[in-house]
């Protein structure tokens, strides 16, 4: 009875320790992320960058990686979401799930395709170029202080050669939306 207690405490501890070293091995190596708040620009505008972001990764399950900012809204209303990828393929972006952008669980889940190919980007260095895809429009109705989020396969390391992807998921940015 003592071995069957034993084991079972060595089972739950390991358990424990590996979820949540598997949380937390997905952050990346800026901890202090969590704390920069990104902030409105004056035009309205809203640009994420997963490079800033606080990442969660899961090597097994791809599908949850998740990016999340803090971001002062300043200015609310209604915002067309743009994803922004750096792809070599102008057809197949590769997403093999729908992304999910969340803002205080008002929830965008799509599929991208791409819209808009920006040839020659500042953001993305050959083989790969910009693919924009449109996620839909979302409303902000106040100012303050906001948690977004984005689910993705296609949240990746930095590098993105390393890992041999021909698609990788750069930003998103709100841009507001004119009548």
């Amino acid at each position: 009875m003592k071995k069957i207690k034993l084991a079972l405490v060595v089972i739950i501890g390991v358990v424990l320790f590996s979820c949540n070293n598997a949380q937390r091995s997905g952050v990346k190596d800026n901890e202090q992320s969590s704390t920069v708040n990104v902030m409105q620009r004056t035009d309205g505008s809203i640009a994420l960058y997963v490079e800033q972001a606080e990442c969660y990764r899961d090597e097994k399950n791809p599908s949850i990686n998740t990016a999340e900012w803090n971001v002062h809204v300043s200015k609310s209303g209604r915002f067309d979401v743009w994803l922004s990828s750096a792809a070599t393929d102008t057809i197949d972006l590769g997403y093999k799930n729908k992304v999910m952008f969340n803002v205080h669980n008002n929830i965008l889940e799509v599929q991208p395709i791409v819209n808009k190919v920006v040839k020659n980007a500042s953001d993305v260095k050959p083989p790969y170029f910009r693919a924009d895809s449109f996620l839909g429009a979302m409303y902000i109705q106040d100012t303050g202080l906001y948690l977004i989020q984005i689910i993705s396969d296609k949240i990746l390391p930095e590098d993105i050669h390393a890992v041999n992807e021909k698609t990788k998921l750069i930003s998103v940015i709100l841009t507001p939306t004119t009548k």
